[in-house]
């Protein structure tokens, strides 16, 4: 007896969910359809008009993650972009920059080998390696990426401050407990 009553209200709420909805593809009830007052308005896209790529979709979640700063599930779908699309630079950056947040610093560096492969050595990845190694601790070739990509664009904005933040770590004293 319940069972039935949880599917009679189930199928009421579906008919009212339905009830606003049109199955020829517009909002116009079909008896308004002709009136020269209400024009048809589409609610789906036509297919010719979408671009999408299966490699899409997983690139657009990890830049999602990594921005939020959940490096690990960023480092999970920028795999997959990769593996899906090989030749996409973006990717492997990405890829790179996530396995750096979670100190994956072996499989970063070879991230960036594949990044660098594909479009060269950009200001980005010069900027990105930077950043890896000042997170190693390994200043000095920190500052030197840093400054070669600071030669390429000076007013980098990114860049300006990497510098600055190597500068304040490396005045930083490190004092034994």
């Amino acid at each position: 007896m319940v069972a039935r009553r949880a599917g009679v209200i189930a199928v009421g709420i579906v008919a009212l969910a339905l009830g606003g909805c049109w199955f020829d593809g517009t909002s116009v009830p079909p008896l308004l359809a002709n009136s020269p007052d209400t024009a048809p308005t589409p609610t789906v896209q036509e297919p010719a008009d979408i671009k999408y790529y299966p490699s899409d979709e997983p690139l657009r979640l990890a830049l999602e993650h990594f921005n939020r700063g959940d490096y690990g599930l960023a480092e999970r779908y920028f795999r997959d972009a990769a593996d899906k699309a090989p030749r996409d630079a973006t990717a492997w950056i990405g890829l790179a920059a996530s396995y750096d947040r979670i100190g994956r610093f072996d499989l970063a560096d070879r991230s960036y080998g594949v990044a660098i492969s594909l479009v060269g050595e950009t200001t980005e990845i010069l900027n990105n390696q930077g950043y890896s190694y000042m997170l190693r601790g390994d200043l000095r070739r920190a500052r030197a990426k840093f400054l070669k990509a600071y030669q390429r664009e000076p007013d980098n904005p990114t860049i300006i401050n990497n510098l600055q933040l190597l500068n304040s770590s490396s005045r930083y004293i490190q004092r034994d407990e």
